[in-house]
């Protein structure tokens, strides 16, 4: 089988590789298609995932869908054909955090395209078969791929508790930032306001639900808020992009006793907060850990109103041409919202 292996900042190759058959209770997939994801970016651009370094070499790739081509030993309830969404965290069930349904916090977890767990962006894989969803029959394949960043967007909406009629406003409107906007709206959000450099990205952004598309080269965007809410600020903020001073925007641009989420990942390991403009406001922060059980919810979204959310994907790129496609995602060229690997 063919796979992508990063082989050091900015430099992919197409190696072949094989796979055994697949073991008990685990079931084998052709993968379809992948999404690039922001960490993706982070790993190959600047080599790290925050504070989590690569190993070269690394296999990428988290949001995937594909065809199930075999059952191991063991597995009854799947069969050859099916097309599928393929969960790329494997929990071991048994830690107190599982326990508790933090999954996410799993003790032992493995999250495929991590250091050392190779991800997605290679034609077949082994998984345990609990880590299979059914696609939506409606859903094509590359389509089906914004399950997981649109599970990991309701888990942060449920975290920080959104309520219906509610103000929101979102930093960043790249692919998770325009996520969060469409889950909002759909979710009953009475305003959102998008923060965002790129003009293309505003467009998509008003296009999927954003009532206000801010530029804060143009603007001071907390300001704008405060000046657009008569002071009060918003119910909650999410930093999506967490640069520059987006988080502090956030802390900023929110009302007293409101929340802020942060589904970001910074590049920096250490980021400075204006700590007394929260505490003054007791405003509750949240920090976003992929999501929890949010996958099933984020497929009967997809399925039901597809519209919402898929307009988001303007590229499709084949494997053959990761390199070319990540470069013109790291530089937000030809007007790209969320690129999608096809195998």
């Amino acid at each position: 089988m063919r796979l992508a292996e990063l082989i050091e900042t900015r430099r992919f190759r197409l190696v072949e590789g094989a796979i055994e058959a697949p073991g008990p209770g685990q079931v084998q997939v052709r993968v379809a298609a992948v999404g690039v994801c922001g960490s993706d970016l982070h790993a190959y651009a600047e080599g790290s995932v925050g504070d989590l370094p690569n190993r070269f070499p690394m296999v990428l790739g988290h949001e995937p869908t594909g065809v199930l081509v075999q059952a191991g030993p063991g597995v009854s309830d799947w069969a050859p054909g099916q097309r599928v969404a393929l969960e790329p965290a494997i929990y071991c069930y048994h830690c107190e955090f599982c326990q508790t349904g933090h999954h996410n916090v799993c003790a032992h977890l493995r999250f495929l395209s991590q250091p050392g767990e190779p991800g997605f962006f290679r034609e077949r894989v082994n998984l345990p078969a609990s880590n299979l969803l059914p696609l939506p029959k409606n859903l094509g394949l590359a389509e089906g791929t914004l399950f997981e960043p649109l599970a990991v967007v309701l888990h942060s909406l449920q975290l920080a508790r959104l309520q219906a009629g509610e103000t929101a406003a979102v930093f960043g409107a790249g692919p998770m930032g325009l996520l969060t906007i469409a889950a909002l709206k759909l979710l009953g959000a009475a305003r959102v306001w998008a923060i965002e450099p790129l003009e293309h990205r505003r467009q998509l952004a008003l296009g999927l639900g954003a009532d206000a598309a801010l530029d804060p080269a143009a603007v001071d965007p907390a300001r704008q808020i405060l000046d657009d809410t008569g002071q009060r600020g918003v119910d909650l903020a999410l930093d999506c992009v967490t640069k520059g001073d987006s988080i502090n925007q956030c802390l900023r641009a929110t009302r007293h006793a409101g929340r802020v989420a942060i589904t970001g990942i910074p590049s920096e390991t250490l980021v400075g907060l204006e700590f007394h403009a929260m505490r003054r406001k007791e405003l509750a922060l949240f920090n976003v850990r992929r999501s929890s059980g949010e996958s099933r919810w984020a497929l009967d979204l997809l399925r039901d109103q597809p519209q919402r959310f898929t307009p988001m994907i303007t590229h499709l790129r084949p494997l053959e041409e990761i390199g070319p496609a990540f470069a013109m995602l790291e530089q937000y060229g030809d007007g790209v919202g969320k690129l999608v690997i096809e195998l």
